[in-house]
């Protein structure tokens, strides 16, 4: 039988429990991706909380990303060290840290360039951006890095058969859609083979002639075969409003259930997580093998510790979406005095 707080070794990853922070943009950052005190003591509340690992924040691979403001990122050696300190901050607490790696949008001249206006060779400058993150990343002593292929940031609109209508080897079939993952994994293998590499995809884009749940599996499927060591499950459109604990959780559950009985990496499922009951039902009827948190984290860093303790079963977000029109996005209720 699974349980919550069984240690977890993945992939060459070692976690002291099932429970992962999904990666939640804070949106803090200086132009240039710099983070500070603030950043610094988000982070520190989290591994003190005590998830087993954390995905860090978007945290784009281009220093001329400007999708959003606010962006942490990895595109310049000089960055190095002010994450360095980040991820001590997290290994502190016996926490494993993830650096989730991130396009926004591909810009040239401050013009954002469309997925099928790029010529061949700046999708493979795309690709060299993300190896070269990840290798930022590594000498910053992540351990480990995710690609970020949801939300319908670059990555996912490129390997969306929506958005692609590529002729060169990078569109049309699913495998060449795919192949901008591809190389990137075997990129980020080859430079720095010590990283445990993830990624986050969508199951579906709930999109009219999007990615759809057998076409997510084939690509999940194509990225086992190049090496991925774990895939984490969301879809476009996250945050569902009114999620209730023992009601309308796990809202990715199916399509995680279905995937891990398919691949051999460990699956993890992100989407409304709220109880014990319901995580450890997934758990133990499933193959899933981690759950990751974002939103209950948000209005309760310690959540975990929280459960360990047998202080609750439920968190306490309301899933009210409030957060993100806040500050850093923190909770409403946190900001009010009534966390």
């Amino acid at each position: 039988m699974k349980k919550i707080f069984d240690a977890v070794n993945m992939n060459g990853l070692r976690l002291k429990n099932r429970l992962v922070r999904s990666a939640t943009w804070e949106g803090i950052a200086a132009q240039d991706g710099s983070i500070g005190d603030d950043t610094y003591e988000i982070y520190r509340e989290l591994a003190a909380g005590g998830v087993g690992a954390i995905i860090t924040g978007f945290t784009s691979v281009a220093s001329d990303d400007f999708y959003f403001g606010g962006m942490m990122r990895l595109s310049d050696n000089k960055l190095i060290p002010q994450y360095k300190r980040l991820v001590e901050i997290i290994h502190a607490e016996d926490c494993a840290a993830i650096s989730q790696l991130a396009l926004g949008a591909f810009y040239k001249n401050r013009s954002e360039v469309g997925e099928n206006d790029m010529t061949t060779q700046e999708v493979r400058d795309v690709i060299k951006m993300f190896v070269d993150a990840a290798a930022r990343a590594e000498l910053a002593g992540f351990d480990g890095v995710q690609i970020h292929a949801a939300h319908f940031f670059f990555l996912s609109r490129f390997i969306s058969p929506f958005v692609n209508y590529r002729t060169d080897e990078f569109g049309g079939s699913t495998q060449a859609r795919a192949k901008i993952l591809i190389d990137i994994l075997h990129g980020i293998k080859k430079s720095s083979p010590k990283l445990h590499v993830t990624t986050k995809i969508n199951c579906n884009d709930f999109t009219r002639g999007g990615l759809d749940e057998d076409e997510s599996l084939a690509i999940c499927k194509l990225l086992v075969d190049a090496g991925i060591d774990s895939i984490e499950v969301s879809g476009n459109g996250t945050s569902v409003g009114g999620i209730r604990a023992g009601v309308n959780e796990g809202y990715f559950a199916e399509f995680a259930a279905r995937l891990a009985s398919e691949v051999n990496v460990p699956v993890i499922c992100v989407g409304g997580w709220r109880s014990r009951q319901a995580m450890e039902k997934i758990l133990n009827r499933t193959q899933v093998e981690l759950l990751s948190l974002s939103r209950p984290l948000v209005r309760e860093p310690d959540f975990p510790n929280k459960l360990l303790r047998g202080d609750c079963d439920v968190a306490k977000c309301v899933s009210c979406n409030a957060c993100y029109r806040t500050p850093a996005h923190r909770c409403i209720f946190n900001l009010r005095g009534r966390g």
